[in-house]
């Protein structure tokens, strides 16, 4: 058959498959074609609301020996693209999920998913539920018992209905409103946290109506009251327009005159970094937005994927609707679908590398993420110092980070995500939080223990912030294990006569479960490969995790949020790996 004869779409597959890396997440094409395929399941007129179309990643049976003829530079096993897709029968609550080969452009599965699953949110979702509930005419008449200054502009924040127990087939969105500064109303970017008002409406996603309208508590108890006339408190603006900002600060400049020491290769969908003996292939998707695969240093494999798992919010305040409030912010919307643009605004300085992603939309068509992804080296400090007091001379290494960063915002707060190497071979993953407090109402002069008043009338309440890290190790090769090591004080004998002696002890994890630190005993988690030896103390080689202290769930066990999220409990959680296991929550 000559080239003239191959026929155009066995083409494509063929360049689609030599091109696409196994870890590449789809293309926009890709996505297009996964979501056709599904489609051409249903009779013509059928209108599917896509929720995620994303990589289905190859099983480590199939990955591992493709990775090592990569690194080997033999020939490449063939792995065919798959994608997954999860759908709705559009204002139905027939949620389904599809396995896609690409490579065969065929639909391998399709199954209609239990009443009690249910998607994510979306960005045109969300939107919707806010002019829905905004449009009602129970709560436009609530609205008006306020006698609100004329103009007043109501700002909506959909919150995904917490599981409690309760109409848990039907999925729905816990509004709670709020007003924009009446003195300022034409004002977009006003802060109406800072003006919560008492009216809560629920929103059926299956309806696509106003179900219910709650009235939300607003002193020490759970008594509620029909709307009142709204005390108008002052505003409460963060945007720089109405500050009055520092003058006496000099300026402070980050320059890399000749340029990064990183090199960025992009291969299709997916992004090889390379910096100082480290290399990594750069992932991105809609649940967990940054994932990095086949982690190396100095040509060692060391990680075979890391994400960010999961995260929980949990709100302190027990009344209704208020005990609903516990976010998963990456699996009821998505690390990826809120990513920022970092080009519009990043804590990095110097010189910056963005990358950028392709999602998909509840219409089956792609989306560019553009910028979702920065890359930027930092000073770390010191990395290593000693004087030599007989001498007086210093010796001193300073250490330097490459950073890989994401920002999401979630309604009011906003995360920032960062995987961190530095050239001692370390890998930190570090969160910091930022943005605006979630508000509720309060009774003004009034206190209570499940929050904190931060305006008048305003009550930030009390909330955990839980994230759930997805280690999979391949350190020197996938045979690894847990121990944990811990410090104990060696009995008095004549060999310790003083009683000051202490030995490390080391213990091997052989059971899946959850594990904690124990700061008594200084116990502290490693990841070994017994095969291969450090050539000084010929000990295991292995990576030493520094779980970090934070206090675990306190919804009790039998809660529905700890049902939810029992990776809350736990400082470490050890399980066998299993292909599409990734996601701690639920």
């Amino acid at each position: 058959m000559s080239l003239e004869q191959i026929p155009s779409s066995l083409l494509l597959r063929t360049a689609m498959q030599e091109s696409s890396h196994p870890f590449a997440p789809l293309s926009a094409e890709e996505i297009k074609t996964a979501s056709a395929l599904v489609k051409g399941l249903w009779p013509s007129n059928t209108d599917l609301h896509y929720k995620v179309v994303t990589l289905e990643e190859p099983a480590k049976t199939e990955a591992v020996p493709y990775l090592d003829a990569e690194h080997s530079s033999n020939q490449l096993p063939r792995i065919d693209r798959r994608a997954l897709v999860c759908y709705y029968l559009r204002n139905t609550n027939k949620f389904h999920e599809a396995l896609v080969n690409l490579s065969a452009n065929t639909v391998e599965s399709n199954a209609r998913l239990g009443p009690s699953i249910h998607a994510g949110g979306d960005g045109e979702e969300v939107l919707a539920v806010e002019r829905i509930a905004l449009e009602d005419e129970g709560v436009r008449a609530d609205i008006a018992k306020l006698q609100l200054p004329e103009g007043t502009v109501v700002i909506c924040d959909p919150w995904i209905y917490g599981s409690d127990g309760v109409n848990d087939n039907d999925r729905m969105y816990q509004c709670f409103l709020y007003i924009r500064d009446p003195e300022n109303p034409s004002e977009a970017d006003s802060n109406h946290y800072a003006l919560p008002i008492t009216i809560s409406p629920v929103v059926s996603t299956y309806t696509w109506s106003v179900i219910r309208i709650d009235h939300l508590p607003t002193g020490a108890d759970n008594t509620v009251k029909e709307p009142q006339p709204y005390k108008v408190q002052p505003p409460n603006e963060y945007i720089s327009d109405y500050q009055t900002l520092r003058t006496d600060l000099k300026p402070l400049n980050v320059v890399q005159p000749e340029g990064t020491s990183f090199q960025v290769t992009s291969q299709g969908t997916s992004s090889i970094v390379a910096w100082q003996k480290w290399q990594l292939r750069v992932g991105f998707n809609q649940r967990e937005g940054m994932v990095l695969y086949d982690v190396r240093y100095d040509d060692r494999s060391l990680f075979y994927r890391l994400s960010l798992s999961d995260m929980n919010i949990p709100y302190a305040d027990p009344r209704h609707p208020f005990h609903k409030k516990s976010a998963f912010d990456l699996g009821d919307v998505g690390a990826g679908i809120m990513a920022n643009n970092l080009k519009l605004g990043c804590d990095c300085l110097g010189s910056i590398h963005y990358l950028s992603g392709v999602l998909a939309t509840d219409k089956g068509d792609s989306m560019e993420m553009p910028n979702v992804i920065c890359v930027h080296e930092q000073d770390g400090g010191i990395g290593w110092k000693h004087t030599n007091y007989r001498t007086g001379r210093a010796a001193i290494a300073r250490n330097r980070d490459l950073v890989l960063q994401s920002i999401i915002t979630v309604a009011n707060y906003e995360y920032i995500l960062a995987f961190m190497f530095n050239q001692a071979g370390e890998v930190t993953y570090e969160v910091r939080a930022t943005g605006i407090l979630s508000t509720q109402p309060i009774d003004e002069d009034l206190e209570v223990p499940w929050g904190t008043v931060v305006h008048p009338g305003v009550l930030a309440a009390h909330h955990q912030h839980i994230f759930s890290l997805r280690v999979d190790p391949a350190i020197d090769g996938h045979s690894n294990r847990l121990v944990y090591e811990e410090a104990h004080a060696m009995p008095r004998s004549d060999f310790n006569p003083h009683g000051t002696g202490y030995v490390a002890k080391e213990t091997v994890v052989t059971h899946s479960g959850g594990y904690n630190v124990d700061y008594d005993v200084n116990r502290i988690f490693k990841i070994q490969n017994t095969s291969v030896r450090n050539p000084v103390n010929h000990k295991p080689v292995a990576y030493k995790i520094h779980a970090p202290p934070f206090q675990k769930m306190l919804s009790d066990a039998e809660s529905f949020n700890h049902k939810r999220a029992e990776f809350a409990d736990k400082n470490i959680y050890a399980v066998k790996y299993r292909d599409g296991e990734l996601f701690a929550g639920g």
